[in-house]
């Protein structure tokens, strides 16, 4: 099957996709906690690039991702901008929030995935990637907010991460297509993060006592 774009172009158009998600996710946050403009773009910056910065980082990979493309910057910016005009503070949060975390945690873990792989980084490690990649913006967005981070409790992140690239990197010992191998994982992350907030899955946690 042929598509209308090259393996390198749709990789940039899901990041591109995941860039929005989390933008709007910091923004809706920044809002409900009265944040001002510069405020509001900040933690959609942090929220949408933090991952992926890290990745970088801890990766090798110089220069960094929006430091050698200004279009991350702009579209983070323009999109929080949006953000604040049509978002209402009064709004509830919970449901938005949850949406766009689950479409970034979806982009942003195929994204870390492959960046990793083009370096040759073994499969433990890329998984590893795809996992920093995809909730490292998150942790930081709600510590700059002061909440507790949604991954870090009980909700159903990293593991529908991991079971998105292990799906992923089976395809690719297989000898599947690009395409077919990035919505396999988008499709698998994506409808378990949100299977996960309709059914209220969440993972079990050791209660000790004082």
């Amino acid at each position: 099957m042929n598509l209308p774009f090259s393996p390198e172009q749709m990789i940039y158009l899901l990041d591109m996709v995941g860039i929005i998600a989390c933008a709007i996710a910091g923004t809706t946050l920044a809002l409900y906690k009265r944040f001002d403009l510069f405020g509001c773009i900040l933690v959609s910056m942090v929220n949408a690039i933090g991952g992926g910065t890290l990745r970088d980082v801890m990766l090798g990979r110089h220069p960094l991702f929006w430091m050698t493309d200004l279009s991350y910057v702009i579209v983070i910016t323009l999109t929080s901008i949006l953000g604040q005009m049509f978002f209402h503070r009064h709004q509830k949060i919970d449901g938005m929030l949850k949406l766009f975390d689950a479409i970034g945690l979806a982009a942003f873990s195929v994204i870390g995935l492959t960046v990793a792989l083009s370096l040759d980084a073994h499969p433990i490690i890329a998984i590893l990637m795809a996992v920093m990649t995809s909730i490292a913006g998150g942790i930081m967005r709600d510590m700059i907010c002061n909440e507790i981070p949604l991954v870090l409790q009980k909700e159903i992140y990293i593991s529908a991460s991991i079971i998105g690239s292990v799906l992923y990197l089976t395809l690719l010992h297989l000898g599947v297509a690009d395409w077919v191998r990035e919505t396999v994982a988008l499709i698998s992350i994506f409808g378990i993060r949100m299977l996960a907030v309709k059914f209220d899955w969440h993972l079990p946690s050791i209660q000790l006592r004082r």
